[in-house]
């Protein structure tokens, strides 16, 4: 049995009546609204391919199609990456902009997450050129130029409501990771650790081993067997290439405004809606969130 899911982003609700009729025709099934405008689902659709079906009758309307099991629909495990997926922003391109240097460090970082670059390789070369820059702003930067993803904070909380444990696993910086993990409610994180002089300069380098794609994979293995839950309850989100075995792990891996490359090999790829998408994937509707 399996449930397809037409889902909008809150801010342009383009889902209508007669759209999702459209698609009902074609694919059969039983429709249930989760949240008008924006989400709704056809539950046991019979037609074969529905999630080609629907993306044709969608078309070029700003509408997300997922077809997914309805077996251990609601996950017990949510495991995210951090930068541009629960903030807004990729935080070292944001310290590199203090220094002048970030269209050099920004390029490094789009490469590494198209996958074209080795991470960890990646990684050492833009922390080297971030040498000098002081605690203080760092905290500056962190405090007034990261934004946290819509829809992030009540994912979380809903889960968590709902029974779930949350990890917030990222390849970017503790000071960072940890900050914004409680502001959105994870609860763990886990991230990368830059290292600093007497003077409280950053020096340049990231404390070993580092957080890379094996990281965030084993962690979700191992979070799967400290609950005692199955692979299929489990839930993972990110953007980049380092994310894709981890994504590739979970029972349900979202690709959220991904690269193309980790777009087309993720179970679900949201490319419109909001951080609620995965809630609505879920099966979980409005009037259910924790706000």
């Amino acid at each position: 049995m399996s449930v397809l899911c037409l889902i909008a982003n809150p801010n342009e609700p383009a889902l209508s009546h007669t759209l999702v009729d459209a698609v009902q025709r074609e694919v059969h099934g039983e429709i249930n609204w989760l949240a008008q405008g924006i989400a709704c689902e056809i539950v046991m659709p019979t037609a074969a391919k529905p999630e080609e079906i629907a993306r044709d009758i969608v078309s070029l309307l700003p509408v997300d199609v997922a077809h997914l099991p309805l077996a251990n629909r609601r996950k017990k495990l949510l495991v995210a990456d951090m930068d541009s997926t629960m903030i807004d922003q990729e935080c070292i391109d944001e310290l590199a902009d203090a220094l002048g240097i970030k269209p050099q460090v920004a390029e490094i970082t789009e490469r590494a997450m198209r996958g074209e670059l080795d991470f960890a390789q990646a990684l050492d070369t833009r922390v080297a050129l971030l040498a000098g820059l002081e605690r203080k702003v760092v905290e500056e930067i962190r405090r007034e130029r990261i934004t946290l993803a819509p829809g992030g904070r009540v994912l979380v909380q809903t889960m968590k409501a709902y029974g779930a444990f949350t990890s917030l696993v990222s390849g970017g910086f503790t000071l960072f990771a940890e900050y914004f993990a409680k502001r959105i409610g994870f609860d763990e994180s886990i991230a990368n650790v830059l290292e600093f002089d007497a003077q409280d300069r950053l020096t340049g380098t990231v404390r070993k081993p580092i957080v890379d794609k094996d990281t965030k994979r084993n962690r979700l293995v191992e979070l799967v067997g400290d609950l005692g839950i199955t692979p299929a309850q489990t839930l993972a989100v990110g953007d980049g290439a380092n994310d894709l075995d981890m994504l590739e792990a979970a029972g349900l891996g979202v690709a959220l405004h991904a690269k193309p490359a980790v777009a087309e090999r993720a179970d679900v790829r949201i490319d419109h809606g909001d951080l609620t998408a995965l809630l609505y994937l879920q099966g979980y509707n409005e009037e259910e969130f924790v706000r």
